[in-house]
């Protein structure tokens, strides 16, 4: 393809969508177990929802504002792409209506029906109507909306249901006038808010070997009687709405008030941010829509998306399985560390070599044992850790106040802004300091987004220092579906830049500079464009020369610029980009020697490896950034080098197997139709997620079988 004038990226929200489509993908893909479909179709509503609370509220701002943000968005204006992303997002919200559809006539054959209100038996209303009055009506909230001189909030992202009551004449007409007026019935509307309290399908009794489910929206479809029965109306109708929100937070600037007082009240407060989004049932009558959009102040300049009968689709992320195995993937048990036990002390290895854990497919455990045995550990006098996203129940924070109770001097470093999970950390916060646990909530302007541990212990008089760096969060329960990588280390001079770290933390007007760690906002945007740099020279040079690099979004304009001039000067770039890529390859003159995938399959891929060819001697990394200009210059992120040669080729033989899969790849393209990578006539399938768990699970068998011992006859 040639390059218009300026073509020269894709923009970042048209991308992300585009990544959102190929998770939709997955949803309609037939090869793919059909429970697991419906939880792909969840993930995908779950991340419009997000996005339109983040991504699009910041847009719309932008084109509210009267600025046309051109140079910002890369060359389209904020107005346009706010009509832009309607269009597509409606087309998608389309699509993915059918796929439900094309997976609900799957499931009937599998002998599990989805069933309304209008489907059920007698003796299954009787089973729903018990259910309802029994456990269900109790939490009910039911608004009559007609006389309320204020219209009430309603919450981010939450069903409800409007109904309109189309009310009888109570007395006869005593005049013709009257006639003429009473023509005109009395209509009353209602909301009724679908509890959170309960999972969104209630299982029926089986029947004739036949699982039957329904919704909780249709579970008060049913029962519209009961709730309106003390109304005299000779038609009810009911339709789903939802409205999503800005989720900005406006920090107070009041310095009175603790960090922890003020993240609390911005999240309270987000809960009246502006409407960015409604979605509606498309049947709905016109004056029922026009009546919720005046009361509740939605323009037409606002993104006004109509839909099936039900949204909030993420909740399919937790259909029930219904004790079927056979419909979704089969679990695999993380496998283990090759030299390392989760029975002897983690410490006492650490100490001898460097260990990497590639999460899912090796155990998370690993984690949590380095956590408990430092709190334990006589010999351990601190632990220092970030904090960015926890598990509801957090054997992390379970860990770190078993320490501080054992006379540890504990520090965490948590990040109250981490979207979306600032009232979890908050009361995580809250219950550390009850503990006696150090907090450090963060540097003004800068969020934390680095994942470092770092333990310091007494041997022979002095301190000695063990930790471990990570791609991902240190959260149990996305370690079980997210890939990261974590490096435990005992390596001094990494452990003193961590530590170093720590003190910006406490002091952050002292700039720092760290040997072996790559620290933003400081550092990483130079350093990665003199190992770029170093690349191109290679390349002109006429020596070999490559980048092998893997994230999860990539849209900063200046590094994407250096990839081009890479490019331009021979090197081969090979890029494994999760989300967004704002970056086009293939352009002849401009990205000819870039070629960028993307996998999405039953692992969310996370973690951030980049490889440098550096003239055959390959130089790796891992990070906790991306190359997004929040990553580079707005946050606290890390990127720590890898020196065990062991560990090196780990990395590169795990970034080589998923450049090889062929199933779940697909093409980043200027065109944005998310084509899979396509194989060639005699090559085999090779599905990049399954065969890097086999790559660990043939690794730990060669070890098995190189350190048995075979009896001699």
């Amino acid at each position: 393809m040639t390059v218009e004038k300026n073509y020269t990226y894709i923009d970042r929200e048209k991308s992300w969508l585009a990544f959102n489509a190929r998770v939709l993908q997955e949803a309609a893909d037939d090869t793919v177990p059909l429970l697991e479909r419906l939880r792909f179709l969840g993930i995908f509503s779950n991340n419009l929802d997000e996005f339109f609370r983040v991504r699009f509220a910041a847009v719309r701002r932008l084109s509210l504002s009267g600025v046309t943000g051109e140079k910002l968005l890369g060359g389209i204006t904020a107005q346009q792409l706010v009509k832009d992303i309607t269009k597509i997002v409606i087309k998608q919200q389309n699509e993915s209506l059918k796929v439900l559809g094309e997976i609900e006539k799957q499931l009937e054959k599998q002998n599990i029906i989805i069933v309304d209100e209008k489907q059920v038996t007698q003796t299954q209303e009787e089973y729903i109507k018990d259910f309802f009055i029994q456990k269900m009506s109790q939490e009910l909230v039911t608004i009559i909306l007609n006389d309320l001189a204020e219209f009430p909030l309603l919450v981010d992202n939450t069903g409800y249901l409007t109904v309109r009551l189309v009310m009888k004449n109570e007395d006869k007409p005593a005049s013709v006038l009257d006639i003429v007026k009473k023509k005109k019935k009395e209509i009353r509307y209602a909301l009724i808010e679908i509890p959170k309290s309960f999972n969104r399908f209630l299982v029926l009794p089986k029947k004739d070997n036949k699982q039957y489910v329904i919704l909780l929206d249709d579970v008060i479809r049913l029962n519209l009687s009961s709730i309106f029965n003390i109304f005299d109306y000779e038609s009810i109708s009911v339709h789903m709405i939802k409205i999503t929100r800005d989720a900005q937070l406006d920090i107070d600037s009041d310095m009175s008030k603790s960090m922890l007082e003020k993240i609390a009240t911005s999240v309270k407060d987000r809960r009246i941010g502006e409407p960015v989004r409604f979605v509606y049932d498309q049947s709905i009558e016109k004056d029922t829509l026009n009546f919720f959009l005046t009361k509740m102040g939605i323009e037409l300049t606002d993104s006004i998306i109509p839909g099936g009968k039900y949204h909030n689709r993420r909740d399919y992320m937790s259909f029930p399985d219904l004790g079927r195995q056979d419909l979704l993937y089969q679990q695999q048990d993380p496998l283990p560390v090759e030299g390392l036990s989760l029975d002897g002390s983690i410490l006492n290895r650490i100490a001898k070599k460097d260990y990497l854990i590639h999460t899912p497919y090796q155990s998370y455990s690993y984690l949590i044992k380095f956590l408990r045995e430092a709190a334990l550990d006589p010999k351990v006098t601190s632990i220092k850790i970030t904090l960015y996203r926890l598990a509801k129940n957090s054997q992390i924070i379970s860990s770190l106040i078993n320490a501080a109770k054992n006379g540890k001097k504990v520090t965490v470093q948590i990040e109250l802004q981490a979207r979306f999970d600032e009232a979890s950390n908050i009361n995580y916060a809250e219950v550390m300091q009850q503990e006696g646990i150090e907090l450090i909530f963060g540097i003004k302007g800068l969020k934390v987004h680095s994942k470092i541990c770092v333990i310091e212990r007494i041997e022979k008089e002095k301190i000695k220092r063990y930790g471990f760096i990570s791609t991902g969060n240190f959260n149990e329960s996305t370690a079980k579906i997210y890939t990261d990588l974590t490096l435990f280390t005992c390596h001094q001079q990494i452990l003193k830049d961590v530590n170093k770290i720590f003190e910006f933390f406490d002091v952050n007007y002292r700039i720092h500079r760290y040997k072996h760690l790559i620290v933003s906002p400081h550092y990483t945007r130079s350093k990665f464009n003199k190992l770029i740099d170093r690349e191109i020279q290679n390349a002109q040079m006429g020596r070999p020369a490559y980048l092998n690099l893997k994230m999860n979004s990539l849209s900063d304009y200046p590094i994407i610029d250096k990839l081009y001039d890479a490019s331009n000067a021979g090197v081969k770039v090979k890029l494994q980009v999760r989300g967004i890529c704002s970056l086009i390859p293939g352009v002849k003159g401009m990205s000819e020697n870039i070629e960028a995938i993307s996998i999405v399959d039953n692992f969310l891929e996370h973690s951030r490896a980049y490889i440098f060819c550096n003239n055959d001697n390959p130089e790796v990394f891992i990070s906790s950034a991306d190359f997004m200009r929040r990553n580079l210059d707005g946050r606290v992120e890390v990127t720590c080098p890898i020196y065990d040669e062991d560990i090196k080729k780990a990395i590169i033989d795990t970034f080589d197997i998923g450049w090889r899969g062929n199933v779940k790849a697909r093409i980043h393209s200027a065109d944005l139709e998310n084509k899979y990578k396509a194989r060639t006539t005699n090559e085999s399938i090779f599905r990049a997620q399954f065969e890097t768990y086999n790559y660990f699970l043939d690794h730990n068998s060669e070890v098995l079988n190189t350190n048995c011992i075979v009896p001699e006859k």
